[in-house]
């Protein structure tokens, strides 16, 4: 067996493993954060579940940290006393970023780890099976229901030789994306293997696995090895060690091989992680802003090779360079042991340890700037400037970079640092509040900032309603519930939240639904990839969106739609996309029927009231999926089924 296999074997509740087929995976632990946690935690007390099942759950506080007003301080402390009531430990603000605490301080390989962020296969550098899913899903699994998911692919990457001086993780997971787009990990697993595995660190494995969320994969996963024990021992964890591999006469879906010794400084360039050039390509390319963070690259050594570089340096004049350490223990270290200085002394700024400019929550970047950022997406607008230019680089490059005012190989800085990782970490869990032993007596505070989450209703007879937009390929959930600073203290408020829902792809599109009384939204590839958000589903409920029609869908949003009772169809005909115009009225008769035949492989027909033409459509669903649809919804049918 690989080791993908044999992770799911260990924790298979129901189903068989066939690639394809729906199975049931019991989790070990869930994480949640800030941005997605208040839906999930108000989720998981419409079940009626005194405590946590899990073995370990972890509310984490990294997003939305500027506090402009009483939202956000409302949400923490929302989460902080639902977390004490109901058995769940909470990483406070300034802690850290959710994966990179994760990584030091709770992940074990061999577990299973579901988190309501799209970048939870971070846990993959230390052989975990972390998945990242919708809040709802995080919320069963926490009230210890089974996380159902398509069996997965395999595909083995093969990983030769070293990796060069200069070149970086960073790099290898760019070479990968280049190799095979955004869509090419779409129902796999990416399992890493190959004498080259044994030469990357946890931090560097982590990096990989993090960004294997940008190829749609289901997750990332390296093998447990003497490196891993090494890294779980210098955070005093060794007892979490578990030795992971695949055998040796494992079988894979696909192999891909790359040549670490042959990899380029590479940046992705805007508007998506797989836009992929060589750094030497780009000539005289002004920059901006520099941004070295995010939960793709913030380790300790990250930020040591950073401080490294910089020392006795100064920023180009013309550039904004802006540094988040991924967790207090690395911010304690780099202060300890004079990095920090040295960072400060050649003109950075140093933000809290948060997600920061990575979701666009601060540093905007000025209009029509070029930002260098160490982070994992670079979608339109994301930054919070929809004119900015994002180029995704790594560490090495964006200092190059910084220092020159232009985007510049790191080749030139001399040298390149050779950063050991600690014998010893500096354990300081003080901002980790364990739960109440006892949460009965524990009161819940709730700020006027926290509304219900809308709910959907049971399948009516016939589902009819206009076509109220029609996008593009590769709409992502910024596109579809915009993630800024100005919007994200109210990820509580889904009410609010909906009249900015897909504005980015036309402003009048809120208002055209509300008036319309909901509808249909028509849809290209690829929709909804990138985060793994809630409120992208959410939104479009509360406006009385029915059903998303689509050349093809994103894994975690199609979950969320059908979590929400929402139908996410796929053209059987892809020309049908361009017969259908703005505001057809479309109607879906029998809709129960067809939504039960379709578990069995049948078409669903739309009808187009204007043209008469019958579209038809596919709904790729499971039995479980079928009757959690004609419920209404996950929590609809979780309800039912207690």
């Amino acid at each position: 067996m690989n080791l993908t296999e044999k992770l799911i074997k260990s924790h298979l509740i129901s189903g068989e493993m066939i690639t394809g087929k729906e199975i049931a995976i019991k989790i070990d632990q869930t994480l949640t954060q800030d941005s997605t946690g208040t839906m999930a935690y108000l989720q998981f007390e419409a079940m009626g579940i005194p405590r946590v099942k899990t073995e370990k759950s972890v509310a984490y506080i990294d997003h939305n940290t500027l506090q402009t007003g009483f939202e956000n301080a409302d949400d923490h402390k929302y989460i902080q006393t639902v977390a004490n009531k109901h058995g769940i430990y909470f990483s406070k603000p300034g802690n850290g970023i959710c994966h990179q605490v994760h990584l030091e301080r709770f992940g074990k390989p061999g577990k299973t780890l579901l988190g309501s962020d799209s970048h939870t296969p971070t846990g993959g550098g230390i052989g975990m099976l972390a998945i990242g899913a919708g809040g709802l899903d995080v919320a069963v699994a926490m009230g210890g229901g089974a996380y159902y998911l398509a069996m997965p692919k395999v595909c083995r990457i093969v990983l030769t030789g070293k990796l060069r001086p200069f070149v970086t993780a960073k790099d290898v997971i760019l070479e990968i994306l280049r190799k095979l787009s955004v869509k090419g990990g779409v129902g796999k697993v990416m399992e890493y293997a190959g004498e080259g595995v044994k030469t990357l660190s946890v931090p560097q494995r982590a990096t990989i696995t993090n960004m294997g969320a940008e190829l749609g994969a289901t997750t990332s996963v390296f093998p447990s090895d003497e490196v891993t024990k090494a890294f779980l021992a210098a955070q005093g964890r060794e007892e979490d060690w578990t030795e992971l591999k695949a055998d040796d006469d494992a079988i894979y879906d696909e192999e891909v091989i790359i040549a670490l010794d042959e990899i380029e400084p590479l940046v992705a360039c805007p508007h998506s992680p797989d836009n992929i050039k060589k750094v030497s390509e780009i000539k005289d390319l002004p920059v901006d802003q520099v941004a070295i963070g995010s939960c793709t690259n913030s380790s300790y050594t990250d930020m040591m090779t950073v401080a490294a570089l910089l020392k006795g340096k100064t920023v180009d004049p013309n550039v904004s360079l802006v540094i988040a350490p991924g967790s207090k223990q690395v911010m304690n270290m780099l202060a300890a042991n004079g990095a920090l200085a040295d960072i400060i002394a050649s003109g950075a700024r140093i933000l809290e340890c948060g997600c920061g400019p990575c979701i666009g929550m601060g540093q905007a970047p000025a209009t029509n700037a070029v930002s260098l950022r160490t982070i994992n997406r670079n979608f339109e607008g994301r930054s919070g400037t929809k004119s900015a230019q994002v180029y995704i680089v790594s560490p090495e490059t964006a200092v190059a970079s910084a220092l020159a005012g232009k985007l510049t190989d790191p080749h030139t800085l001399g040298e390149a640092p050779e950063i050991a990782m600690p014998e010893h970490f500096l354990v300081n869990d003080n901002l980790i509040i364990p739960p109440a032993e006892n949460g009965e007596n524990v009161k819940v505070v709730r700020g006027p900032n926290i509304q219900p989450f809308p709910q959907n209703t049971k399948v009516p007879k016939d589902i009819r309603g206009g076509a109220l937009i029609k996008v593009e390929d590769n709409i992502t959930t910024d596109h579809i519930m915009p993630s800024n600073a100005k919007l994200l203290p109210f990820r509580s408020n889904v009410p609010y939240l909906a009249d900015y829902c897909l504005t980015p792809c036309d402003p009048d599109f809120p208002a055209r639904a509300k008036k319309a009384g909901g509808g249909f939204i028509i849809a290209g590839q690829n929709y909804g990839q990138g985060s793994s958000r809630e409120h992208a589903a959410l939104a479009p409920l509360q406006l009385g969106i029915k059903a998303v029609i689509a050349k093809s869908f994103a894994r975690i949003h199609m979950a969320n739609l059908i979590n929400n009772g929402i139908l996410p169809l796929v053209f059987v005909n892809e020309w049908d996309y361009d017969n259908i115009k703005l505001e057809d009225e479309l109607v879906i008769s029998f809709a129960a029927d067809q939504i039960k035949y379709a578990a069995k492989g049948q078409p669903v027909t739309v009808t187009c009231v204007r043209s008469g033409e019958e579209i038809p459509t596919k709904l790729n669903i499971s039995e479980r999926q079928r009757d959690i649809l004609l419920a209404g919804g996950l929590l609809n049918y979780t309800k039912a089924s207690n």
